[in-house]
């Protein structure tokens, strides 16, 4: 049974998905909710034959994310900074997998790693841009501001040079984690007049900065794919046990793995929002939404700003120039 506030949460977004998509938000509310696995989502169905890339497969929700997929059927390419991890991710879980090198950091490995994705010649039924990252303190690479190269623009080149694939699937669907976290970005949203974050304060801006970025690509994305059967979604995966924490100074780490075990989603719920975005029949015409919960939701304003992604997709590909073909 659904309740009430739920179906007036989602209802809230059916002025939106018409214009970006084949149906309203509101049509992928689900029975499931924050306590559901990636396994109970997905419970049922058989994804062989189907493609799916996974980034950021060697921990946390990526790595369940690539179990789930796999199990069910599908052959899952996944992603990780190194081969060795990737190897050794892939092979502990049942299923087609196959590892692949990738640095979202680097353009190049990027373009290297999509190259041997294109050589493969296959469709890819799911893309699923997982990996990402939270750091101490706020840095730049090639004078843009870290959060949002590695969160945002990573994804952007990668999707970009894999768009082809998608779309020659017979329903390609692009799930983009994003995060709650966007609400904490600038209220003015995208800082197009700052991008190196020179003036930015806190990591938690920069971080709810490039998770603004996450939901406007995936907006924009769904707006120029809606001739084509691909549809494209933002996920809020909820407050996740993972080791994203990484490269916070050691006391923060401790703090987050505490109050993780008390009160924070598992990994296999984690993963839930994710796989069921990517899987269920239910969600196959719906373009252009955010997801929480396994079910639509409401995002901030400046997510549902479509000038905004407009100028974030002009901008990123400024930025990104040469990497895009």
């Amino acid at each position: 049974m659904i309740d009430r506030r739920r179906f007036l949460q989602s209802s809230a977004l059916c002025t939106l998905a018409p214009t970006v998509g084949y149906a309203a938000c509101e049509d992928g509310v689900s029975r499931f909710d924050a306590n559901s696995t990636a396994e109970e989502v997905t419970l049922g169905l058989d994804l062989t034959g189907k493609t799916a890339l996974v980034t950021g497969i060697n921990s946390g929700i990526g790595y369940e994310t690539m179990r789930v997929l796999a199990l069910r059927g599908a052959h899952v390419l996944g992603t990780a900074r190194t081969y060795e991890k990737g190897r050794i991710a892939c092979d502990s879980v049942v299923g087609e997998t196959t590892p692949l090198v990738l640095e979202l950091s680097d353009f190049n490995s990027i373009v290297t790693c999509s190259d041997q994705i294109q050589a493969m010649g296959m469709e890819i039924d799911i893309l699923i841009c997982n990996a990402g990252a939270i750091f101490a303190d706020l840095w730049q690479v090639n004078g843009v501001e870290a959060h949002f190269v590695i969160n945002h623009l990573g994804h952007f080149v990668l999707v970009n040079r894999l768009l082809n694939r998608v779309i020659a699937a017979p329903q390609g669907r692009i799930v983009i984690v994003g995060s709650q976290a966007h609400q904490s970005a600038p209220e003015a949203g995208i800082q197009f007049s700052d991008l190196s974050g020179a003036s930015w304060f806190g990591r938690q801006v920069a971080y709810g900065h490039s998770k603004l970025a996450n939901g406007l690509h995936s907006l924009e994305l769904s707006r120029r794919l809606k001739d084509t059967h691909t549809t494209s979604n933002v996920v809020h995966p909820g407050i996740v046990r993972t080791n994203i924490a990484r490269d916070l100074p050691g006391w923060q780490q401790a703090a987050f793995q505490i109050f993780g075990y008390l009160f924070l989603k598992s990994l296999e719920e984690g993963a839930a929002t994710t796989c069921y975005v990517a899987t269920n029949p239910d969600v196959e015409k719906i373009s252009g939404c955010y997801f929480a919960d396994s079910n639509p939701a409401t995002p901030h304003e400046n997510m549902q700003d479509v000038p905004m992604g407009v100028k974030l997709w002009e901008v990123s590909e400024r930025l990104t120039e040469g990497y895009l073909v």
